[in-house]
């Protein structure tokens, strides 16, 4: 899968705590958000995981040739049974489509659809493996926001801030950013955004939020 907006816009998105940390990117493809979240937090150390072993490869070769490369780990790995110790921030670009036609490209399908992680078992994985002071983002089409709530409160999962995102201004909202964690909190922090004032004008939003990470 090539480098897209939605990669992008979390991994510039997505918190992390200050310091020494631990953060996963689930499904890391090619290595687009871990290496964005290492270099956004360059004491974090990163893990990215994937299934697929050409994504795995172009991953590692991707940090290797990155300034990152010692601190952004990349392993060939099923989320629903990896093991480590708690992360305090997980990252996840999950497949895009939901109970939708599959692409006869496996691989392409594999990454796109969610017949091999439904939203039931990332957020059962994300609860096992997410610190209890912890964050998780996450971006899915708006279509599927309601959804992803329902999974993520049946695992103690609690929405603390969104951004839902239109492609122009008289566009309705069509992708969403959301933060998740295990405790309560006070009010959610929710937004609307816009990517582009205009055709090839980015808004000062999503101009501010990727500028350290776009070459123009």
């Amino acid at each position: 899968m090539k480098v897209g907006t939605d990669g992008t816009l979390l991994g510039a998105w997505a918190s992390a705590k200050e310091g020494q940390c631990r953060i996963l990117d689930i499904g890391t493809g090619t290595g687009l958000i871990a290496l964005m979240m290492a270099q956004r937090y360059p004491e974090a150390v990163v893990t990215g995981i994937d299934i697929d072993e050409k994504a795995v490869s172009q991953a590692k070769a991707n940090a290797e040739a990155s300034p990152f490369a010692n601190h952004v780990n990349i392993q060939q790995a099923d989320v629903c049974s990896f093991k480590a110790k708690p992360f305090d921030s997980i990252v996840c670009n999950p497949p895009f489509f939901v109970d939708s036609l599959a692409c006869p490209d496996t691989r392409r399908s594999q990454a796109r659809h969610g017949e091999t992680l439904t939203y039931e078992r990332l957020m059962q994985s994300v609860k096992r493996l997410l610190d209890e002071k912890g964050l998780f983002s996450v971006i899915i089409p708006t279509d599927y926001r309601s959804r992803l709530l329902s999974e993520a409160s049946l695992f103690g999962l609690m929405l603390a801030r969104e951004c839902l995102i239109k492609t122009t201004p008289d566009k309705t909202p069509k992708r969403c950013l959301m933060e998740f964690r295990k405790y309560p909190v006070a009010m959610v922090d929710t937004m609307i955004e816009v990517l582009e004032i205009k055709p090839r004008q980015r808004s000062d939003w999503y101009h501010n939020l990727t500028k350290e990470f776009y070459l123009y």
